[in-house]
């Protein structure tokens, strides 16, 4: 038996060898040191000299120590000739402490024997100095395997059951999901970072390809970005009515670049005529952090909405009742479809079949790394609805299986250019609009707190004026008061016991105040964020006046005309509200300045250096404000249908103004400034639901194969091991795929339930190269698939595709009645080297093509296979991570395993 040697590290890992014997009988009986050192090969990695022995005691073949440290690369005292033909000594395990940049590879391996008593020879061999040799040539007893494949990381207990997890696909953080709906976030240390809770049951997760953005889906058909360094809410999108069951967010694969060959960005161009986009405003009364609106929150939210410089992405969500949605950059929905209505060509030998999928529920989806196709699990009955056979249409038979649908999604790879600069301009419009609705919601809380505490203090003199039996008016009694008629008993009341100068004083601030607040969400937020959404407006209408690239798209020039024509009408409406709001706050505190003196002079105190006042302006403010709110009219969105009046002169002036173009809405002064956002809102989202529409009409069902019939409704509900991924292909294939630059494969892998097909058990599929084979064109590597049967004993738990066309399984040790025996297996299968079997793909309902390999079974021969045990009954899901290489085992008692996929691990310290 050869010695184990590892990779990359060779280690020689090994218990205790007495006797030596076999091909290295010979050598070892030249050649007797007294020290042997079994040690790595790693260059670069470092040894702690005191570790080893005194170099007196070497004998005549001493090793210099003179320097510090000594590099593994270069110890050597035993090549494959090292051991005395009689030694009964036995080698023991010692450790070595390694120093190397890699953390990963951080670890203490060494072996170390002891002082022998044994004749030594003459001389060394010549060689003895040379590099050290491979080890793979020793051999070691033939019972026990010494390296477990492998390393374990950590093996950490859960406060509660986990649901999902998933790797970040560029960091070393891992996001759980627990049976509580909560979201932990772990470092792979298993530092936790933080826990957040949405308040809704969670259905699915994933992340962001760059990883710095986790998405939650939600029972109730929401799906939620959260910030990955805080968990803070960035964009909730309402996109289902159902629970989101699966994710999926893929980046092209390749880089845009001009004719020059030069990496391609779309410049946003809003910077060079703008200050950086506003941010929300904060509602009054809260606190930081209380609505999500933190600082470190909004920067997270303005880095979502840039998309000048990421790449192109899709978003794609799928939910139980069988709706695929699609949004670019995860923040602009710019497609969706329901495969119940999708029209599943199917070819036999003599007929052409439409098919649809009735009772349908997605089950994982996966787009491909071009952004052309859409593998999708699901299960559903599966109906021939329309059979072309001789001339004439009947329908078909029907069956209720397991599925896997392509949908073909080239459109975005097509126009990924142009949907690019459309999702660029259009989202950041939708982030600015969320800006002018809060800057709204804000400044009507604000007034209407201010106006709610003036109306509670002077509603007191309407009391006061009916209960001293007078038929007058507030506004008269003020008027009275102010042409200096003699002060009636209810207002010489209201002003010095009721009101008083405290009360005074303190409603003037609050009014005064709330109308300062006002202003500066205006200037800051509100009227920052219409002028650039006009300006973007603008952009989207340079877009679509070039029909031959954006009208393909949707991009409808006369809608967009429409949504800058509105956004310049809410422009207009800003800026009136302005002059309103700036006009009501100068004669309020002219009527307190004035008010506030009538006081002083009935409690006869000094009133001279009290803020003089505009007797007119207290009249107009009695006349037209005391019982009216101009302001309020403008920002109630109760009142938004109702119009305002507007003199017969400002009507003329603003048609004659129509007359020089640019806008063709005369009306727009009747209408409030609540009521023209909601018509430029309505407007923009008329001119972004064209592109939704004609996209959705192109994403069409390219090909669909049956995988297994499920014997009841109750058992699609189950959960299935199924992975679906897309890998690189370097074949003769890859060449006549669709993108020329490069191509891929995919790979579905999948267990079959034991129920489905009576002739096999315990079986595992792998398909491969099925969004090629479309029944029109063929395209790239042939369909193909093989069947793997587990050895009896064992249940698979769950599977993951991994890396260089791996497959990840996790395997369940039962006894003959499937009961759990309390251990698992984790193996690593490799795809590539598979006897895949060609299968034609023309198959239709009630012809499961995969049945049709039940003669060429491959049993799993797991003595010959990567493998390792685990102590523990093991539970879905499996979370691997191909960039990072690792893998999180979750135990069914809330325990939480993380191995390393591309080291191994010694036996002795593992048992440790």
């Amino acid at each position: 038996m050869k010695c184990p040697n590892r990779t990359p590290f060779g280690l020689i890992s090994t218990r205790s060898y007495r006797k030596w014997s076999g091909p290295f009988e010979a050598v070892a009986a030249r050649w007797v040191f007294s020290y042997v050192i079994f040690c790595m090969n790693e260059p670069g990695a470092e040894v702690k000299p005191d570790l080893w022995p005194n170099p007196a005691r070497l004998g005549p073949y001493p090793l210099s120590l003179s320097s510090s440290s000594l590099s593994l690369s270069r110890l050597f005292f035993l090549s494959r000739n090292l051991l005395c033909k009689n030694s009964q000594a036995p080698v023991h395990l010692v450790t070595l402490s390694l120093f190397s940049s890699n953390r990963l590879s951080s670890r203490v391996f060494g072996l170390y024997p002891p002082l022998l008593a044994l004749p030594l020879s003459s001389h060394l061999p010549p060689d003895a100095l040379a590099a050290p040799r491979s080890f793979s040539a020793m051999e070691t007893d033939q019972g026990s395997r010494h390296v477990l494949p492998f390393q374990l990381q950590f093996d950490k207990p859960l406060a509660s059951q986990v649901k999902m997890a998933e790797w970040n696909p560029e960091k070393d953080l891992l996001a759980m999901v627990t049976e509580d709906s909560k979201v932990v976030l772990h470092r792979f240390n298993w530092q936790r970072l933080w826990t957040i809770s949405p308040g809704k049951c969670i259905t699915s997760l994933c992340w962001r390809p760059d990883g710095k953005v986790v998405v939650l889906g939600l029972e109730d058909g929401t799906v939620s970005l959260h910030d990955v360094e805080n968990g803070k809410l960035l964009r909730s999108l309402k996109s289902h009515a159902v629970a989101v069951v699966c994710l999926n967010w893929e980046e092209d694969a390749q880089v845009n670049r001009d004719t020059s060959g030069n990496s391609l960005a779309f410049e946003d161009r809003t910077t060079r005529f703008f200050p950086p986009a506003p941010r929300v405003p904060r509602m009054p009364g809260l606190v930081s952090g209380e609505t999500g609106l933190t600082d470190d929150g909004q920067d997270s939210f303005v880095e979502l909405s840039n998309s000048s410089k990421q790449r192109f992405n899709i978003l794609c969500s799928g939910d139980k009742d069988g709706v695929l949605c699609f949004s670019i950059f995860g923040v602009f929905p710019i497609g969706n479809v329901n495969i119940h209505e999708c029209d599943i060509p199917m070819t036999t030998k003599d007929r052409d079949t439409v098919c649809r999928l009735l009772n349908a529920s997605v089950r994982k989806v996966a787009l491909s790394k071009d952004l052309c196709h859409l593998m999708v699990a699901c299960s559903g009955e599966l109906v021939e609805d329309i059979v072309e056979s001789r001339g004439c249409q009947t329908v078909g038979d029907s069956t209720h299986g397991f599925h896997c649908l392509v949908l073909d999604t080239s459109i975005f790879h097509k126009s990924k250019n142009e949907l690019h600069q459309v999702a660029q301009q259009a989202s950041n419009i939708e982030d600015l609009l969320h800006v002018v609705q809060t800057s709204l919601s804000v400044m009507h809380k604000q007034w209407a707190d201010a106006m709610n505490i003036f109306h509670e203090k002077f509603d007191l003199l309407t009391s006061l004026i009916n209960d001293h039996g007078l038929d007058s008016s507030p506004q008269e009694e003020f008027l009275s008061l102010l042409g200096g008629a003699r002060t009636s008993p209810a207002v010489h009341q209201f002003l010095v016991n009721s009101l008083g100068e405290v009360g005074m004083k303190r409603v003037s601030k609050v009014v005064c105040g709330a109308g300062k607040e006002l202003q500066l969400v205006v200037l800051n937020h509100l009227q920052p964020a219409v002028e650039i959404i006009g300006f973007k407006m603008g952009e989207l209408r340079g877009l679509s006046r070039w029909r031959s690239r954006y009208l393909g798209i949707g991009l409808d020039e006369t809608l967009v005309d429409n949504a800058v024509e509105k956004a310049g009408m809410l422009l207009v409406q800003v800026e009136r509200f302005i002059r309103v709001l700036s006009s009501v706050v100068q004669q309020f505190a002219n009527f307190f300045s004035w008010l506030l003196k009538c006081i002083k002079q009935l409690m006869s105190e000094p009133s001279d250096q009290l803020l003089t006042y505009n007797s007119e302006l207290v009249v107009v403010f009695l006349k037209f404000l005391y019982d009216q709110d101009p302001v309020m009219q403008l920002l109630d969105l109760s009142e938004a249908d109702e119009e305002i009046d507007i003199d017969l002169e400002t009507m003329e002036r603003v048609k004659e103004l129509v007359q020089f173009g640019g806008f063709k809405d005369s009306k727009c002064l009747r209408r409030t400034l609540a009521k023209e956002f909601q018509l430029m809102e309505y407007s923009f989202k008329e001119a972004a639901q064209m592109p939704f529409s004609t996209i959705s009409k192109k994403i069409c069902c390219k090909n669909l194969l049956p995988l297994f019939p499920l014997t009841s409704v109750s058992a699609s509900t189950q959960y299935i091991p199924i992975s679906l991924s897309f890998y690189e292909d370097a074949s003769e294939f890859a060449s006549s795929n669709l993108t020329q630059e490069v191509g891929f494969t995919d790979y579905i892998s999948f267990q079959i339930p034991d129920e489905s097909f009576s002739d096999f058990t315990n079986c595992i599929a792998v398909v491969r190269g099925f969004m090629n084979d479309s029944s029109n064109v063929k395209r790239g590597r042939p369909l193909e698939a093989i069947l793997l049967c587990i050895p009896s004993g064992y249940h698979c738990v769950d599977l993951a595709l991994y890396k260089e066309l791996q497959i990840v399984m996790l395997l369940n040790k039962i006894n003959d009645t499937g009961e759990n025996l309390g251990d698992a297996w984790m193996m690593i299968l490799q795809a590539s080297d598979l006897p895949f079997v060609h299968i034609s793909g023309t198959t239709q309902a009630n012809n499961w093509e995969l049945y049709q390999l039940k003669d060429s079974i491959l049993h799993l021969d797991m003595e010959n296979e990567k493998i390792r045990s685990i102590p523990h009954n093991v539970v879905p899901p499996l979370s691997v991570s191909a960039s990072r290489g690792v893998a999180c085992v979750l135990a069914a008692r809330k325990r939480a395993l993380v191995y390393i996929l591309d080291e191994d691990e010694d036996e002795i310290s593992d048992s440790e």
